[in-house]
């Protein structure tokens, strides 16, 4: 295990800041570097994690501005647009992981990895919430013998936290983006106009107006469970426990239809849930994967390779850990 630090990059942004929290709880003793445009603001959120340093960096540069300073992962938490850090991790040797490129900006990142596939691990980390709906849609999956149909539908509160990172890449995702993918009859299709536009029934029942998105989950879950249909949706609007006059929260609403192994007609329907939003789970899915790469969970480092996030990451410890975090997963009634 190296005891290089760690690098996040835009690790003083509200992600960052997460990820951080939920290493050093678990690890006291990582090295950790906080890297921004924003020196200032990057020493500031170092002195708060601790055993943590604050860098400025150069996203112009082939080094980033860190000279020979060297590091045991690189994890990027905003739209790097010049792949300059995957680069950087490549010329280096250490693992690389970004959560921002949605699906139709995804060539940089594979082009880098095809051109230099022995460097490091790259993962491709812009599935929802980095791993809280693949890691337990595939655990659920478990019961079918054949899946059908995979529904995902994501509620995020108005009153959610976003950093400007997290605003810019919802925007972009939602807005600028031309077409959402999705998988139906076994062929992949892009959504538009009103096909892009959905519903689905929150927690309690309530039936909120979505819309088409494509991260990671639709091709990841198309190929490991090989349903002929996915399709994935997120509303913003009012969460459930809201509602009911509680604080708000985040949802991910996974719906399964298919056979069981015994051929007979099986649904399900079940919610990831975080009390405090969006961001801690995207922080754990970051935290767990830093671990996995560089070995901080014990484990022997993987090799290098291209994956999605729920290949690296061990259902039994991302469950005990959600649950340490205030997470939970509920059983829905699928009628």
């Amino acid at each position: 295990m190296s005891h290089n630090p760690i690098l996040l990059v835009g690790g003083s942004g509200i992600v960052g800041r997460w990820a951080s929290r939920f290493l050093r709880e678990a690890h006291p003793d990582a090295p950790l570097l906080i890297g921004g445009r924003d020196g200032e603001k990057a020493a500031n959120a170092a002195g708060e994690i601790g055993r943590a340093e604050g860098v400025t960096l150069d996203m112009t540069a082939g080094d980033l501005g860190l000279g020979e300073r060297e590091v045991s992962a690189v994890a990027v938490l905003f739209t790097d647009e010049r792949a300059a850090a995957l680069r950087f991790a490549q010329s280096r040797g250490v693992p690389h992981l970004s959560i921002s490129p949605g699906i139709i900006e995804l060539a940089p990142e594979v082009a880098a990895y095809i051109h230099s596939p022995s460097a490091a691990p790259v993962v491709l980390g812009t599935e929802w919430l980095v791993g809280a709906t693949m890691v337990p849609t595939l655990e659920f999956a478990k019961a079918f013998g054949r899946v059908h149909d995979i529904r995902i539908g994501a509620l995020l509160d108005e009153k959610d936290a976003f950093g400007p990172a997290a605003n810019v890449d919802l925007e972009r995702q939602t807005k600028t983006m031309p077409a959402a993918l999705a998988r139906r009859d076994g062929a992949y299709v892009w959504r538009t106009g009103d096909d892009a536009k959905a519903k689905f029934r929150a927690i309690d029942g309530t039936e909120m107006a979505a819309s088409a998105l494509s991260p990671n989950d639709v091709v990841g879950l198309a190929t490991a469970t090989g349903a002929p249909n996915v399709t994935f949706n997120l509303a913003l609007g009012v969460s459930s426990s809201r509602r009911r006059g509680g604080p708000m929260s985040t949802e991910i609403i996974i719906e399964l239809a298919g056979e069981d192994r015994d051929g007979q007609p099986l649904r399900t329907r079940h919610a990831v849930v975080h009390p405090e939003g969006q961001m801690p789970l995207t922080g754990l899915g970051v935290a767990m994967l830093l671990e996995r790469l560089t070995g901080l969970d014990g484990q022997p480092p993987p090799p290098a390779g291209l994956y999605f996030p729920y290949q690296l990451l061990d259902p039994s410890a991302y469950f005990t850990r959600l649950a340490d975090i205030g997470g939970q997963i509920l059983t829905l009634d699928a009628t």
